[in-house]
């Protein structure tokens, strides 16, 4: 079954856009309004918690524009969006590294799973690409 979603998403490239882009905002919400709240619990300063938020929100800005510009064969906008995740995924891992001493076990688990998740997308979206440029 989660086979199936996968290889849906990977033959409905505009869907992956609407994905990340939600993601993005979802991210961007908790991280830079709802922990900034929760930073005693998390374990991460303000400021650092709203340069990571800020990060989604353009994100977000992105896949509503190749949302709407999306044009058959122009599977490059998927690969540009899955490598800036990978790169926000990897920015995230050193942030965690630089707060490591502070960093709580809500924290750590918080960043984790938004770290496998944004992956887990990237790689969709890098299927996508592949299987669009090879068709």
């Amino acid at each position: 079954m989660f086979d199936s979603v996968i290889d849906n998403l990977v033959k409905k490239p505009r869907k992956l856009f609407v994905i990340d882009g939600l993601g993005a905002l979802l991210s961007a919400f908790l991280l830079g309004v709802v922990l900034v709240q929760l930073k005693h619990l998390i374990g991460v300063p303000s400021q650092t918690l709203y340069i990571l938020a800020s990060i989604p929100v353009l994100f977000a800005v992105y896949d509503l524009v190749c949302f709407y510009r999306w044009r058959e064969g122009h599977s490059k906008y998927l690969k540009y969006i899955a490598f800036a995740n990978i790169l926000y995924c990897v920015f995230s891992i050193v942030m965690m590294i630089n707060h490591a001493h502070s960093l709580t076990a809500l924290g750590w688990t918080y960043f984790i799973i938004e770290i496998l998740i944004v992956l887990a997308i990237a790689l969709i979206e890098l299927k996508s690409h592949w299987q669009i440029k090879t068709n």
